[in-house]
């Protein structure tokens, strides 16, 4: 498993808070530093994009060079741009810059380093996109200078040739093997992120320097054809292969094994073949790669995760919000080579699955299956863009559904103050369920909101919406009842295990589950009107038999049946079974419902899954509320209102389709999204 995805998913397993600092840290002020001030709005006209935070995290790093290790122009500039990896508040109002892991006084070298490949690949792309959108001279330069430091950290020569080291020290020292060990170790041995992002920036770099500086285009695109080289001994060296996770047949070709980490790069293989359309070596790879994101596409009408496209193969129970740049690069690659499927894609996980993120509250970091953790700026950022690009072939809706997920940054998120402010561009790093801050600002928190920023200050009008969020008032989305504090027949037993609730590929719901022997039974009382049921059941990979599922409402009676096992093999999984909610047959009515589960096996139930008929989300904005109705049936629907105030309701790709408001009643199509008060 990749470092970085093995890192996320120990915080899944353990869920820690969010390293928090005093409330008197705040926005505003000089680079570096913090105040009281909550920031312009975009009614001003004033730009939100303001790089003074990440400039703030520039560093000068000497580089030597050597057989592996080169850059271009070092003979004469053998120094290169950096941002430091931290920022931490130091609670008088400024920002302290630290690097990763501790510090040894005696060498001044950071276990892990002060400077990595990835926020490197990331920073240097918000600069690139700030310089093509001002022509902003500095932007170009610090461009110009991480491009440097990127392809510096690139194995020039050798076996691991092409591939990335991922940290640096402050002095210019390589530092391949970091403590804790990340793999792969050494880290440029396989591919990786680093190197993912690597092609991002490299990509985006070649296509905004070719007509600028030639002479630099051609190295990036020369270092751009290395990174292929060292990929297509990975990953592009399976193309058309399959992997099994838990019985399903998954593409093998996936950068480790993620569309998340695949999806980055296509960023830049896209934005490459842009430039340079004559490149088969790079459509090619730009090919393989949208066949292998756009397989890991779910279906919304089948239930969990409703339309998203899976990040990992690692698991088909758990979807997270960083990193997923899927949607965004399927709908980019699927416009750019006429893949509609690809397209298609980014459509349903902008239409269909982005609403019910904001129902929940926002970008968690993990649905696993079930959404939590903390929301951070990566997050934010990826819901923003991949509405975005899929309304370039879906409709104005998608627009708007970006405009309230990046609402987020200006306060609709949980702690109800804003994010990120466009006086300084300090992004927090963090914001937890309960509203706590981590209000420190590293270099991934900053690129990602200056990202999402760059978006706004293209397109005014997602950024007028976004701008007038101040809050979010209520959100009605996903409700889990764990089985343990159900009703439960004498037989049942609540089992807690030993390695806590991460089962290595998801979490239990409240850690524990409720193991119901063959005629033993669970029930459960439902009082939401219309609410869409899914079991939550820890399946095993043999046959367990099944779940008979029994409702009781006021007007009828009927069943339906789950299997309790038969997933399959694990293959790659790092886990027996699986736990992915399975969406019951039969919509509730509007009284209360009495729910069953009798088993005609050995069923390892943790919890029943209850989906909003309609889930919703409302904002406080400047004008008054703004509502966004999810339909999660696929009947028309009309409801009384939230808020006052009209709108529009929306097809699932974003195209408008009437008024929202009917007689007083908010109408809704069938599995479709209305958004009112804006």
């Amino acid at each position: 498993m990749d470092a970085s995805r093995r890192v996320f998913l120990t915080l899944c397993a353990a869920a820690p808070a969010l390293a928090l600092l005093p409330a008197d840290v705040a926005f505003g002020g000089t680079p570096g530093s913090a105040s009281t001030g909550r920031g312009g709005g975009h009614g001003s006209g004033r730009r939100l994009t303001n790089l003074a935070h990440l400039r703030f995290l520039l560093a000068e790093v000497p580089v030597a060079a050597s057989a592996a290790h080169t850059t271009f122009g070092i003979e004469t500039q053998p120094t290169v741009l950096a941002p430091w990896t931290y920022a931490d508040a130091d609670g008088a109002g400024g920002f302290r810059r630290i690097g990763g892991g501790t510090l040894d006084p005696a060498t001044g070298h950071w276990s892990q380093g002060a400077y990595n490949a990835d926020d490197i690949a990331r920073a240097a792309v918000v600069f690139l996109r700030d310089w093509k959108a001002t022509g902003d001279r500095q932007s170009r330069d610090e461009a110009r200078g991480l491009l440097r430091s990127l392809a510096f950290l690139q194995t020039a020569s050798g076996p691991n040739a092409g591939r990335v080291v991922l940290w640096q020290q402050d002095d210019g020292a390589l530092n391949p093997s970091a403590i804790p060990v990340e793999l792969p170790d050494p880290s440029d041995s396989a591919e990786s992120y680093w190197l993912a992002r690597t092609v991002w920036a490299l990509g985006e770099g070649y296509a905004a320097f070719r007509g600028v500086d030639r002479a630099l285009a051609a190295f990036l695109l020369e270092r751009l054809h290395l990174c292929l080289d060292a990929l297509e001994q990975d990953s592009l060296s399976r193309v058309g292969q399959f992997v099994t996770s838990d019985g399903v047949p998954l593409p093998d070709w996936l950068i480790v094994g993620g569309a998340d980490a695949t999806a980055e790069a296509m960023l830049g293989l896209s934005a490459a073949l842009t430039a340079a359309p004559r490149d088969s070596r790079i459509r090619r790879a730009l090919q393989a790669y949208g066949n292998a994101v756009a397989a890991m596409a779910t279906d919304a009408d089948k239930g969990w995760p409703f339309g998203a496209v899976l990040p990992w193969t690692g698991s088909l129970g758990f979807w997270h919000a960083w990193g997923a740049a899927a949607p965004e690069a399927l709908g980019r690659a699927g416009a750019l080579l006429g893949e509609r499927t690809w397209t298609d894609a980014a459509i349903t996980d902008a239409g269909r699955f982005t609403p019910l993120v904001l129902a929940n509250g926002g970008p968690h970091n993990a649905w696993a299956p079930l959404p939590a953790e903390a929301q951070i700026a990566y997050g934010a950022h990826g819901r923003v863009a991949g509405a975005l690009q899929a309304s370039e072939s879906g409709g104005t809706g998608l627009r708007v559904l970006a405009g309230l997920a990046a609402g987020w940054f200006f306060g609709a998120n949980a702690a109800g103050e804003p994010a990120y402010d466009p006086a300084t561009g300090v992004t927090f790093d963090g914001i937890e369920t309960d509203g706590r801050v981590n209000r420190n600002s590293g270099a991934e928190s900053t690129i990602h909101g200056l990202l999402t920023m760059l978006l706004l200050d293209a397109h005014r009008d997602i950024a007028r919406i976004a701008t007038s969020v101040t809050g979010l008032r209520s959100h009605h989305g996903l409700r889990a009842i764990d089985a343990e504090s159900a009703r439960m027949s004498p037989g049942c037993t609540i089992e807690k295990p030993e390695g806590g609730s991460w089962t290595g590929e998801g979490n239990l719901s409240g850690g524990r589950f409720v193991r119901v022997p063959d005629g033993e039974w669970v029930e459960f009382d439902i009082t939401e009107p219309g609410g869409i049921l899914h079991a939550l059941i820890w399946r095993r990979a043999e046959d367990a038999g099944d779940a008979e599922w029994s409702f009781l409402a006021e007007d009828r009676s009927w069943t339906t049946i789950t299997p309790a096992g038969g997933s399959g093999a694990a293959g790659l999984t790092e886990a027996e079974g699986m736990l992915v909610p399975q969406r019951l047959d039969g919509a509730l009515g509007d009284g209360a419902t009495v729910v069953r589960c009798t088993s005609r096996g050995d069923v390892r139930l943790d919890a029943l899954l209850i989906q909003p008929q309609v889930a919703s989300a409302v904002y406080e904005t400047t004008a008054g509320a703004a509502v966004l109705y999810a339909n999660g049936t696929r009947e028309d629907l009309r409801v009384p209102p939230l808020a006052s105030g009209d709108g529009r309701t929306y097809d699932a790709a974003g195209a408008p389709r009437g008024q929202a408001t009917r007689s007083g009643r908010v109408r809704l199509r069938g599995s479709r999204f209305t958004v009112t008060g804006v």
